[in-house]
């Protein structure tokens, strides 16, 4: 079989809220964008008694064996549904870890869209949906990687045409655990994404919106605070916000000579953080 190369891109959260909770998991509403910014998946079909996945690139340090790319296979060797065929898979992660970028979760997604594609297995939504979900709650986000509206009432609405932004991503030295930051979230907010509209995706309203769990983030680690207090003097982004449970910050310019600017400005500032700027898809 040929080698595949598919792009995994990152996910933002440009706004988020928590408006309850299940049994084990948070109630969560949200507004989705897809970054330029991608991890790089190879795929090949593989003469082999198991399936063979490998991560190399700046942020492959520490991915444990129980990732999701592995827990998809497994799922998919267990229902059978793959027929015995087995896969190579190489990921080169550009993406980093705990970051709030979805980075593990899309890799996860796109294999299976690329399986689905190809006709190697062939799945109802309710059955996608089931896989996804056993993976982790944002997974079936990236199997359709365009800009999204996840509602309080677990439904998703995609969109194929909403404003673009530059984007300055930056990342400190440590990362966020997500179980940690949800475990410290106390108060809910009222639903307001349960009848989405494209609207939702302007400055106008997204300015309005926050990330609900900056709150816990920021307690945790006081040096999130600080940082988005920068950011938001750096060349007058329309709004910063951290992506996810973080620990990735966002700054969201309309012009690229200002995003790009704030980049050289920070980096004078905070020389060993991550940095990177990545305009949305």
């Amino acid at each position: 079989m040929n080698i595949n190369n598919v792009k995994s891109f990152g996910k933002i959260n440009l706004a988020l809220h928590v408006t309850g909770k299940l049994t084990k998991l948070h109630k969560i509403e949200s507004i989705v964008k897809f970054i330029k910014l991608h991890d790089l998946i190879t795929i090949k079909k593989i003469n082999s008694k198991k399936h063979k996945v490998s991560f190399n690139g700046i942020f492959s340090k520490n991915i444990n064996k129980n990732n999701t790319v592995n827990k998809l296979f497994t799922i998919l060797d267990g229902q059978k549904l793959l027929n015995n065929k087995k896969f190579q898979i190489k990921i080169k992660k550009n993406i980093p870890q705990e970051a709030g970028l979805g980075g593990g979760s899309m890799n996860a997604a796109n294999i299976l869209g690329f399986l689905i594609k190809k006709k190697f297995i062939k799945l109802s939504q309710k059955k996608i949906f089931e896989i996804t979900n056993a993976i982790g709650s944002d997974v079936i986000l990236g199997i359709n990687p365009i800009n999204t509206i996840l509602s309080s009432k677990n439904i998703i609405k995609k969109f194929s045409k909403s404003p673009n932004f530059y984007t300055l991503l930056v990342r400190p030295n440590f990362g966020c655990s997500t179980k940690k930051i949800y475990s410290g979230v106390k108060k809910y907010t009222k639903p307001i994404f349960n009848n989405p509209k494209q609207n939702m995706f302007s400055p106008k309203f997204l300015l309005k919106q926050e990330n609900a769990l900056e709150k816990v983030a920021f307690l945790k680690y006081p040096k999130l605070r600080i940082i988005k207090s920068f950011l938001e003097n750096l060349n007058k982004p329309l709004f910063v916000r951290m992506t996810g449970s973080g620990s990735v910050l966002v700054a969201y310019y309309q012009k690229k000579q200002d995003c790009e600017l704030a980049k050289v400005r920070f980096k004078r500032k905070y020389r060993n953080y991550w940095c990177i700027t990545s305009k949305t898809i």
